[in-house]
């Protein structure tokens, strides 16, 4: 199966290594992508309550109120 603008690399028996995409046919996807491997990525970070991080803005004076 071919799809315009994705191209299959292959490894020297034939098992599909990577995929080359033309960015300006699918620029977008490709950006939704990383946006998905970035959080996927990032999954197990800690993270901070909201609360926290409004004072934390408040105090650093990037945030009124």
């Amino acid at each position: 199966m071919s799809i315009k603008g994705v191209r299959y690399l292959i490894d020297d028996q034939g098992n599909p290594v990577a995929v080359q995409l033309d960015l300006k046919q699918w620029g977008e996807l490709w950006e939704d992508m990383q946006d998905i491997m970035l959080a996927r990525e990032r999954a197990d970070e800690p993270r901070e309550s909201w609360a926290v991080v409004k004072e934390q803005l408040r105090r650093e004076g990037k945030l009124d109120g």
